[in-house]
């Protein structure tokens, strides 16, 4: 997908997301309005609200990765074909290069298209997709710490150095810089225009039925197929979790259902490619799948830990995203080799279709 049709589909994707959100709450609302002598809640402020805000986040997120590609992409392909010989030095490349790039689909779209053009062999990439999976936590600390408040700051100093600065190097650190700052911004405005929801009795119970794991894990995956970000996801998560709207279980099910709607972007980036960049894809996917089912069987030794490290529901989910990730890359690293032959056997080379194999460690 060129980045015409990537800014389209994240633009109508923010608006439909939006508006479903407002409709299902303005619904809740009606049916049951604010009891006690509390005021009724202003819908249409809260639509707007969360409209601004999601547009800005998700803003926010292009314009960041977009510079971190442009900054450190390069880099990226030249460690990356450094690192595949040895599995533990390609997970922390993964993890490394996802926290540098801010999205583990940026990174894991860029090792489908180093494998699809045959610079490295599929299975020697399995384990810098599963470090993108620790990578990606990083997102979910820096949301939990509180720091939007400082997001007007970083605003003003990316437009100040874009101003002053005369380079290109200046101008692609000042996109980082602004981009963080929308991010971060987006989601004050989505808790701020949140906060009235609290005192609708018919939203928290809505909510509250996604304790649930598997209606939980279905709305995570959903809502992130719809945003096209886990970390969109859990930063909104995190901040309405900090604002008492979600509880731990639910929170803990949303990102578990995450975890798998952010496969949607990959396996669409293997679309028309070879099939060692289709496996690579399709590992993704599985992985993640996989880890899923086990989180949700241990859903409540995650939220024990979650409550052991933090007294901030936000910052509970944020660590048992943590645990829950390093744990499940550092149980299937071991095994990407085999993984790797059984995916050899299930979607095999087209004939005549010769790809580089680059030789794995044992």
């Amino acid at each position: 997908m060129d980045r015409i049709g990537t800014s389209t589909w994240r633009t109508a994707s923010t608006v439909l997301f939006a508006a479903a959100v407002a409709v299902l709450c303005a619904t809740a609302g009606i049916a049951a309005p604010a009891a006690g002598g509390k005021a009724e809640i202003d819908w249409l402020t809260f639509a707007m609200g969360c409209l601004g805000g999601l547009a800005l986040f998700l803003y926010g997120v292009d314009i960041l990765a977009t510079a971190l590609k442009n900054a450190s992409g390069g880099r990226f392909q030249w460690l990356l074909q450094r690192s595949v010989s040895n599995r533990f030095s390609a997970l922390g490349v993964g993890t490394v290069a996802t926290v540098a790039l801010d999205s583990s689909s940026v990174v894991i779209i860029l090792v489908i298209t180093i494998v699809d053009a045959g610079l490295i062999a599929f299975g020697s990439a399995l384990p810098v997709i599963l470090g993108s999976n620790i990578g990606t936590t990083f997102s979910s600390q820096l949301f939990a710490w509180d720091v939007d408040k400082f997001a007007p700051v970083l605003i003003a100093a990316a437009l100040l150095w874009r101003m002053m600065g005369k380079s290109d190097a200046a101008t692609r650190h000042s996109n980082i810089l602004l981009g963080l700052g929308l991010v971060l911004f987006g989601l004050n405005i989505i808790g701020t225009a949140a906060e009235p929801l609290r005192e609708s009795p018919a939203i928290l119970d809505a909510l509250k039925q996604l304790e649930n794991p598997w209606l939980g894990v279905l709305a995570g995956a959903l809502a992130t197929v719809a945003i096209q970000s886990s970390s969109a996801m859990m930063g909104i998560v995190i901040t309405l979790a900090g604002g008492g709207l979600i509880t731990l279980p639910a929170g803990l099910a949303i990102m578990l259902g995450a975890e798998i709607g952010t496969c949607a972007d990959t396996l669409l980036a293997t679309v028309g490619r070879s099939r060692s960049a289709v496996k690579a894809g399709i590992f993704h996917l599985l992985f993640n799948i996989l880890s899923v089912a086990v989180g949700v069987m241990l859903i409540d030794a995650l939220a024990r830990f979650g409550s052991v490290t933090a007294s901030d529901t936000g910052q509970r989910i944020a660590n048992a995203h943590v645990l829950f990730n390093v744990l499940g890359a550092l149980a299937v690293l071991p095994f990407v080799g085999p993984a790797a032959r059984l995916l050899d056997r299930i979607v095999p080379e087209r004939a005549g279709y010769a790809v580089a194999e680059v030789e794995q460690s044992a």
